[in-house]
């Protein structure tokens, strides 16, 4: 059991000899990275031009499913379950069809678009 003032299991501190034989304590949160610097909204450019078909297929489907929600009035005697299920489905395909063609887009970029030296 850890006594009140302890750090918890994992923290990491990084023990510094100096020249006279002292011992500091420096915690890593002083750790900079440019990753951090960066901001959302470029990242989320940066991440969608290095896979251009996640982004394809969260459009997909968000689409499907406000379509699902606007024909959930007007389904008729279709019960609701059913209506439910064939959305997911729908969803689920057009995102496992982005992904194939996300797939397939990136190993012709490496196999076969690229010059042969």
């Amino acid at each position: 059991m850890r006594e009140v003032g302890q750090k918890p299991v994992g923290a990491c501190d990084v023990v510094l000899l100096s020249e006279d034989s002292s011992i500091t304590m420096s915690s890593d949160t002083d750790v900079s990275l440019s990753s951090y610097d960066e901001g959302q909204g470029s990242k989320l450019i940066r991440k969608a031009r290095e896979a251009p078909f996640v982004p394809i297929g969260l459009a997909g489907f968000a689409a499907v499913v406000a379509y699902g929600l606007y024909k959930l009035k007007s389904r008729g005697n279709t019960k609701m379950s059913l209506h439910l299920i064939h959305m997911r489905v729908a969803a689920q395909g057009f995102v496992v069809g982005a992904m194939t063609l996300g797939m397939g887009y990136s190993m012709y970029q490496e196999f076969w678009a690229k010059p042969k030296p």
